[in-house]
């Protein structure tokens, strides 16, 4: 036997060997085992107790080592069995060492789950109520309770026979709590709680209700008067099972103070608890205890109980948060709540705290004493620590807390006074918004659109706090994860799963959706604020903030736009494109909607945006897809009111008549609010709406005002052919029905028409007439104008439109034009100014300019865009020529500025559309020629002199200018240049008397009369041009008018202090010497007989050239030198005009031979004028330079035939040398200048080699080989070929290699083309107002 053998060896030897048993091989030295000694020992009262101790222990190793072995033995006999538990049983009341008392409760403990024996279980249980029943004091049961606590708690099926056969011995239990013992109440209350936390809950189900009420009334006393750690953590352990019972709730929280006597032995609490428990003792006798218990742990030191205190107030609240949440308000638990929140980084304090508080949010008692503005900063200062946390549901919890605050919170009671805490909120949400975790973001999200009410703003109002959280959330969007295209499929089929929260793409649609609403309430408060003037001013801000806008209303409402156009739009097109949300789109249209308001004058731009980028077409198939069938009415709503602002601002920057405007806006408006709702039809569906022939039109006047906005920004809702026989259809449709169709509705039709016209087939007649019949119903066409080209394509295409509408079209097209030229409006300018300056279309960023380079960009485009509509109607034209008719009766008929409009269109178009002038021109003669009839006859009545019509004086300097611009505009081949007659004829005559008859003053007329003239003749060949001037030089009036011109001229060159207004514009003078010249050549050409001579100055004419050229604009020079080369042609002897001379010129008389001879000219003003001709010979005026030369040419061809040896003489003056050396050196391309090589031949003609030397020759020579023959003009080549044609023949180049080059150069010259030299003297060229016919400056 080892010492370690439970046996006695005074006693073994007689018991039964079947009561013991070695454990173990025997060789292994095996433990002994005998129960007999083991129950005498515990009964011997001899046997030390630390015997009794180590044979327990020993015991206790062999239940764990030896499973079974000792309940073989034991169940040899029951009685044996039920003797030996009993033994240990009364251990426990008589055991007084705590180690054998430890020892028996375990032991006891393992042998009944040894057993596993119902029939023990039930004899302890009676064993234990006996022994309660027995005693009077309950003072030695603590081992015992602790022990049934430990029973309980391992073999938790003993609780369910304790509920429902020893409701008695729970009786004694209740009663134990009374006795004033507090390790004894511990152990009993210990087993309560194992009681009802036993697994399953069915024994805290099936407690009788007597006892439960009578267990939770004993808890609050021993509770209220716990001083003990273990008994308080007893306690707030079964109180935490309780109060999972409803019933069990409704006694705790129907027991008063007044019922209950604390102790006021409480000194294990903290020093803040005492004073808290001495506050409890003066609460009125009615208040409820348990709140009160609850809150002094609040403040107890210990977390555990913290945590287990909130626990339990959320416990009881969960139950009937309106039936228990006032008792603890009237405690002031949120208060004590709040303080533990601004105190503890504990993740299940907080979480508890949150969640307690967030059910008492739901009394108004909560409010109304206003814990919630006692708790905001405690509450935002957690949650900025939450955030930081590793355990997320934390935050969510406190954000969830802090949005029923807000969202509760009464308006009168302000949770935020100052600004301060309203910035400290929305930093907490910035950061809750910007959490990695999307669950945690939307929360904050939801949190924020609850911030954002009215009366949660401070004053003055944080807009910059505002944009901040705004820009947060926008920031959000670049990591959401938008739906797959399998989603997408998944959708339409309808197998997505969406209650899948795991799903990263849906719990981004969550925070999409969310942020959609925060979104929409930042719109509403943006809102609100601009209706409220202090917040629109933001009255108190301090002053230094008025500086820049960053808070202010108006950068909050820029940060809605730009955020919205930039990051909100294209990602929820993004995220509904693959799967389209009723929510998501609802709040979408209403932020759309809401932009509106906001920002007035940037939504035209943005409306603009919209429709062009098919936001039509998107609010249209969103409404049919998901609103059809009364379904997502809200949905419908919000794509109504979208759509109606959409088409208002589009609709009220057209434009409109500034009479209608105003009425067709209301129309529009009425009939989009009214009938939008009924519309979800997908665009596919709209064809056959707008053709159904029965039901209300109101609703198809909307598809086409719709049709027409969207496709007014280029998004074609449906193709062109099905928008024009639809249109069609409906005008016919309502015709028949007798309806008339709205101003409004009527516009947009015409403009579908217009603009779908290409792609569609002609109409026929039944339709033309039927449009007809509706354009002319409006009183007013031109408040059914549109500025677009396709209506004047569309009205001059048909001729029975064009009958009616062409010219009302085309003259409020011009009329629009000007309109649009005159410069930007106030209202443009200030967008332009927004767009330079802030926010650019919402993407641009532009460096200030100056006014300067704004104005400068203004005119540019102000001038593309009269181009660009200026050829629009060229092509009109084009294609129509009949228009061209139109517009001509537009200048004789209509006021100054239109006619004007349409003279510089016709101008454009004769001057540059070469392809159809022959056509053109011919057409336009007859009908200039009525045009002048119309004017003469009317000038018949009333005379040129008098002003006797404003409208027809008017018309006629425009009829002229158009004249001759048909003139100069008349290609070469046209029979007008070689036939004088008919229709030409006739214009030139009724030209000729106009202009006789005008007043020299009607500068306006006369001017474009006599250029008309003077082009008929220069352009028409010399042969063809009898008649005409014969006609010319017998009209007396027109000869007067002349002279009339040439005097006041000559009166202002010797009078100079005469008023401008006494002297003749200079165009009009050049035009005069310029008709004179053609004059004179012509009737030299053909003899004409002259019945009225003009008288003209010599003398002032060569001084001028002489002494004045300087002072003298160069166009006058060139008309002077086209005159004087006219009049040496023909000898300075022209009928046409009588020439006066003076001492000047001729000298003294009487006259020499020489002066004879050149008279009236004389030999001084010959030299005189030479030198004038040379000195403009240096001047680098291109037609100078040929006009010079001509004259130069024609001066020495008068002094050939007169006096030879006076043109050798003024040839051979050393002036001519020198300004050969001049134009010489002057460079290689002004040395190949035909002008130049034509003065070169002058020399060689007149003087022979004196002037000209062979290294002159030479140098000429060397500058064609640098240049190349190929690279000559041909009026150079023909020059060239005449000067080496003069050099060969008069062998000015006596050395052989030099003849080799010269003949060389000719050949390579080839033959002269004639035909280049003819089409060049056709042309005319405009200088100012002046026609030069390059004809007469041929060299």
């Amino acid at each position: 036997m080892t010492s370690s053998d439970i046996v006695c060896n005074k006693i073994h030897f007689r018991h039964d060997p079947k009561w013991s048993r070695r454990l173990g091989p025997v060789e292994g030295g095996g433990l002994l085992l005998c129960v007999a000694c083991l129950i005498e020992m515990i009964d011997d009262e001899d046997i030390a107790s630390v015997r009794k101790s180590f044979a327990l222990s020993s015991v206790s190793g062999v239940l764990k080592c030896s499973p079974g072995a000792l309940r073989e033995l034991l169940q040899q006999d029951h009685r044996v069995c039920l003797h030996f538990t009993a033994k240990l049983l009364g251990m426990l009341q008589t055991a007084e060492d705590p180690v054998t008392l430890e020892k028996v409760d375990q032991v006891l403990v393992q042998l009944l789950l040894e057993l596993q024996s119902e029939l023990s279980f039930r004899f302890v249980l009676d064993e234990i109520h006996k022994q309660l029943s027995e005693q009077l004091s309950v003072k030695h049961f603590l081992p015992t309770f602790s022990f049934l606590g430990n029973l309980i708690k391992a073999a938790p099926t003993v609780s369910q026979s304790l509920v429902t056969h020893y409701v008695p011995l729970l009786d004694r239990l209740c009663s134990a709590l009374l006795f004033p013992d507090e390790a004894l109440k511990g152990a009993v209350v210990y087993v309560w709680l194992q009681l009802l936390g036993a697994p399953g809950g069915s024994a805290a189900q099936s407690l009788p209700s007597a006892v439960r009420d009578r267990v939770c009334n004993v808890l609050l006393k021993t509770l209220a008067n716990a001083s003990s750690p273990q008994l308080l953590r007893y306690c707030v352990g079964l109180l935490s099972q309780l109060v999972h019972l409803a019933d069990a709730v409704s006694v705790l929280m129907n027991s008063l103070s007044c019922q209950v006597m604390c102790d006021e032995n409480e000194d294990i609490l903290a020093n803040n608890s005492q004073s808290l428990s001495q506050n409890q003792d003066q609460q009125p006798p009615d208040h409820c205890l348990l709140p009160l218990i609850l809150k002094k742990l609040l403040l107890s030191g210990d977390e555990n109980l913290q945590v287990t205190s909130a626990k339990c107030i959320a416990s009881v609240l969960v139950h009937s948060p309106s039936q228990y949440s006032a008792p603890f308000i009237n405690a002031d638990v949120p208060e004590f709540l709040f303080d533990r929140l601004a105190c503890s980084s504990n993740e299940v304090l907080l979480w508890s705290a949150y969640s307690c508080l967030l059910l008492l949010t739901e009394e108004p008692l909560f409010f109304s004493q206003c814990h919630s503005v006692y708790g905001m900063e405690s509450l935002v200062r957690s949650l900025k620590e939450s955030l930081q946390l590793t355990n997320l549901e934390v935050p969510k919890q406190g954000l969830l807390l802090l949005r029923e605050i807000l969202e509760r919170q009464p308006a009168s009671v302000r949770l935020f006074p100052s600004g301060a805490g309203f910035v400290a909120v929305s930093e907490v949400l910035v950061g809750g918004v910007s959490s990695s975790c999307l669950l945690v973001a939307t929360q904050a999200a939801s949190v924020t659109s609850a911030l954002f009410r009215l009366d949660h703003q401070s004053r003055p109002v944080q807009y910059e706090a505002i944009i901040k959280l705004i820009e947060a959330i926008t920031n959000r969007f670049v990591n959401l994860t938008l739906p797959s295209p399998t989603a997408k499929r998944s959708v339409s089929s309808g197998r997505m799963k969406r209650s899948d929260p795991s799903s990263q793409a849906l719990r981004s649609e969550r925070f999409l959706l969310q942020a959609l609403v925060c979104f929409q309430s930042a719109c509403r408060l943006a809102e609100e604020c601009a209706s409220d003037p202090v917040l629109k001013e933001n009255t108190f801000t301090a002053p230094y903030k008025h500086s820049g806008a960053q808070d202010s209303l108006e950068s909050l409402c820029q940060c809605l736009l730009r955020c919205c156009d930039a990051v909100w739009i294209p990602t929820v097109i993004r995220m509904c494109e693959r799967a389209p949300s009723a929510p998501i789109l609802q709040n979408f249209y209403s932020i759309l909607s809401s932009q509106f308001i906001l920002l007035p004058t940037l939504m035209p731009a943005f409306a603009n945006k919209l429709a062009s980028s098919g936001f039509y077409r998107l609010a249209v198939e969103h409404k049919g897809l998901l609103c059809a069938g009364n379904r997502s009415p809200n949905l419908n709503a919000s794509c109504c009111g979208f759509l109606q602002k959409l088409s208002m601002c589009l609709l009220s920057q057209s434009d409109l008549p500034s009479g209608s405007h105003q009425h067709d806006l209301k129309e529009v408006e009425n009939l989009l609010l009214h009938n939008l709702p009924s519309l979800c039809y997908r665009l596919s569906e709209w064809p056959s709406v707008l053709c159904e022939y029965q039901g209300p039109q109101a609703p198809k006047y909307c598809l086409v005002i719709m049709l027409h906005l969207a496709l007014q920004q280029g998004d074609r809702l449906l193709p062109d052919q099905i928008v024009f026989s639809n249109v069609v259809w409906l005008l016919r449709s309502v015709q028949e029905q007798g309806c008339v169709l709205p101003h409004s509705v009527l516009r947009s039709a015409l403009y579908l028409l217009a603009l779908t016209q290409d792609k569609s087939p002609s109409l026929d007649g039944a339709s033309l007439n039927c449009i007809s019949k509706a354009l002319s119903s409006c009183q007013s066409f031109s408040s059914l104008y549109f500025h677009h080209p396709a209506l004047i394509h569309f009205m001059c295409r048909y001729p029975e439109l064009a009958e009616k509408f062409a010219a009302l079209v085309l003259e409020l097209w011009l009329t629009k034009e000007q309109d649009t030229n005159t410069g930007p409006t106030p209202v443009m300018r200030h967008l332009l100014k927004l767009v330079d300056e802030k926010v650019a279309g919402f993407h641009l960023c532009l460096q200030p300019d100056t006014q300067e380079e704004k104005e400068s960009r203004a005119d540019e485009r102000s001038d593309q865009k009269t181009d660009t509509e200026t050829m629009e109607l060229l092509s009109v034209m084009e294609k129509y020529p009949a228009v061209i008719l139109t517009l001509l009766d537009m200048v004789c008929t209509r006021e100054a500025p239109l006619a004007e409009r349409v003279l510089g269109v016709l101008e454009v178009l004769l001057g540059g559309q070469r392809d159809y002038n022959i056509n053109l021109c011919t057409k336009l003669r007859p009908a200039l020629l009525q045009a002048l009839q119309r004017v003469s006859v009317v000038n018949t009545d009333h005379g040129f002199e008098q002003e006797y019509s404003a409208q027809a004086v008017n018309s006629l300097p425009l009829v002229l200018k158009l004249l001759c611009v048909t003139q100069a505009s008349d290609p070469p081949s046209s029979p007008h240049y070689n036939n004088m007659e008919g229709v030409h004829f006739k214009l030139l005559y009724h030209v000729s008397n106009i202009a006789g008859r005008l007043k020299p003053t009607k500068t306006e007329s006369l001017l474009p009369a006599i250029s008309y003239l003077y082009c008929c003749l220069s352009l028409s060949p010399a042969h063809c041009t009898d008649r005409a001037v014969s006609m010319l030089l017998s009209n007396s009036g027109l000869m007067d008018q002349l002279q009339t011109v040439f005097s006041s001229s000559s009166s202002s060159s010797s009078a100079p202090s005469l008023s401008p207004s006494a002297c003749p514009p200079l165009a009009l003078l050049c035009c005069c010497h310029l008709l004179l010249s053609s004059l004179i050549t012509l009737q030299h050409v053909h003899s004409t007989e002259v019945r009225k001579s003009i008288t003209w100055s010599l003398d002032t004419a060569v001084q001028r050239l002489l002494t004045q050229k300087r002072n003298t604009d160069s166009l006058l020079l060139i008309s002077y030198l086209r005159l004087l080369q006219a009049l040496l042609d023909t000898d300075l002897a022209s009928e046409v005009v009588c020439l006066t001379s003076g001492p000047g010129l001729v000298g003294l008389r009487p006259l020499g031979v020489e002066d004879g001879a050149l008279y009236p000219l004389g030999s001084r003003g010959a030299q005189c004028l030479s030198i004038a001709l040379s000195g403009l010979l240096l001047q680098k005026h291109e037609l100078l330079l040929r006009a010079s030369v001509n004259c130069l040419s024609s001066l020495l061809g008068f002094l050939q035939r007169k006096s030879p040896a006076t043109a050798k003489h003024v040839v051979c003056q050393p002036w001519s040398r020198f300004l050969l050396h001049s134009l010489l050196s002057s460079g290689k391309s002004c040395l190949l200048h035909p002008a130049i090589l034509r003065f070169i031949i002058l020399l060689l003609q007149d003087s022979g080699t004196p002037v000209l030397r062979e290294p002159d020759l030479l140098q000429v020579m060397e500058a064609v080989e640098r240049r190349g023959v190929k690279e000559l003009s041909k009026e150079a080549e023909q020059a060239l070929r005449l000067l080496l044609t003069q050099i060969q023949s008069r062998d000015l180049l006596p050395r052989e290699e030099h003849k080799q080059k010269v003949k060389n150069m000719i050949e390579e010259l080839g033959e002269p083309d004639e035909s280049c030299r003819r089409s060049q003297s056709h042309n005319v060229l405009h200088v100012g107002d002046v026609p030069l016919c390059l004809s007469d400056f041929v060299l």
